[in-house]
């Protein structure tokens, strides 16, 4: 239960930086941002992969530049969704995804990195050894 609620804590905050980088990406509240969160870890889990999977050829063809669009339709989609957030621009749309990528890889290995995962409530601060 923990690992699943500190992924939607680390899509949340990436939302929250992808909300203050691009315009085209409006967040009202937090709430708003931790629903839009769980609903973009949801649509990433089902939907991508089969539309990932449909795109293919395209993929190829493109060198892989088809899945920019395939993350954009389902952050829009997640958008669409969820009151409280909206995404609009076609900037937003292809570098909103990208942003959150990079944003929740830094963050989950944050979470990774001080063992908050796998410890939980026994993760004890020690100073590193000299």
């Amino acid at each position: 239960m923990l690992p699943t609620f500190l992924t939607v804590l680390a899509t949340t905050l990436s939302l929250l930086i992808v909300d203050i980088l691009f315009r085209g990406v409006v967040i009202a509240n937090f709430p708003a941002a931790l629903i839009a969160g769980a609903v973009i870890g949801f649509l990433n889990g089902s939907l991508k992969p089969v539309l990932s999977a449909f795109s293919l050829p395209l993929n190829f063809a493109t060198f892989g530049g088809f899945s920019l669009i395939v993350n954009g339709f389902c952050f829009w989609l997640a958008a669409a969704l969820v009151p409280g957030f909206g995404v609009h621009g076609i900037a937003a749309f292809i570098l909103g995804p990208v942003i959150l990528s990079l944003a929740n890889t830094f963050i989950n290995n944050y979470f990774v990195e001080k063992n908050v995962a796998l410890k939980g409530s026994e993760n004890k601060a020690q100073l590193p050894s000299s």
